[in-house]
């Protein structure tokens, strides 16, 4: 797996898989690089038994500005280039979303239009209270992408979606975690060590069962509720057939911490 990049800094640690975008001097806006070089990562990390999550992060005082704006507005791509620009979003979060392990987005400032939009295709949402997320595109003349107009009315209901979208205001933190966007906030000061211990206590998990898990709640919204009778009992009968079945069997009765391998 290649670890050498120009766009973001990578690192592995008890099973916490940290991705770092790292533009800070453009507050790590997107380029076609960036977006390339994080979708070949995920797509290595998704067979790499080693990395049990993904944590996906910013260096600097932001975690992703979006679009960079100095590079569109030299008008040097072509219509062409700017479709593959653009698709490179797409890819990147469609990646996240069919990625068998959960993909933490650790919100350290600003997320915003592309940002937000890699942010929300993530299975998980952790923000500092100073934190800002927000869709600027209508604003600006632009449209969204990611998926987002899919997913954001089921964090937040399609109420407060449109005007998200619509008015593109800034939500930090504390708002983001009342209307359902994000899952936790905390005090700058805490961040770091609230993203470490949430990341970790999933790092911990069962692997085959969150994999299936993901799996069946991205598809909820498609599937009636008996085809997902039926799913469910597919995944409890697989999971009975795995080692960590066994091991979660064994360190209930033994009262102690399951050591999960798959």
């Amino acid at each position: 797996m290649a670890t050498n990049f120009e766009n973001i800094l990578y690192s592995l640690k008890e099973g916490v898989a940290e991705i770092r975008l790292n533009r800070p001097d453009r507050l790590n806006a997107v380029t076609e690089g960036l977006y390339a070089e994080l979708r070949q990562l995920l797509q290595d990390l998704e067979n790499d038994d080693d990395a049990r999550m993904v944590v996906i992060t910013g260096e600097g005082r932001a975690f992703c500005v979006g679009a960079d704006m100095k590079a569109h507005g030299a008008a040097t791509r072509t219509a062409y280039q700017r479709r593959q620009y653009l698709a490179g979003e797409q890819d990147l979060c469609l990646t996240i979303q069919k990625m068998s392990k959960p993909v933490v987005a650790a919100v350290n400032g600003y997320a915003l239009g592309a940002g937000a939009e890699i942010a929300v295709a993530s299975d998980f949402i952790l923000m500092k209270d100073s934190a800002q997320i927000g869709f600027p595109e209508i604003g600006i003349g632009t449209f969204l992408g990611g998926g987002v107009t899919h997913t954001l009315p089921r964090l937040v209901g399609l109420a407060k979606a449109r005007e998200l979208v619509f008015f593109g205001e800034k939500i930090k933190g504390p708002d983001a975690v009342s209307m359902g966007m994000a899952n936790r906030s905390f005090p700058d000061e805490d961040f770091d060590a609230g993203v470490k211990a949430f990341c970790q206590q999933l790092a911990d998990g069962a692997p085959t069962s969150m994999a299936l898990a993901k799996e069946q709640l991205n598809a909820s919204s498609d599937r009636d509720y008996e085809s997902t009778l039926r799913f469910e009992l597919e995944g409890m009968t697989f999971c009975t057939t795995t080692a960590d079945w066994q091991e979660g069997v064994d360190s209930f009765k033994e009262k102690r911490k399951p050591n999960f391998r798959r």
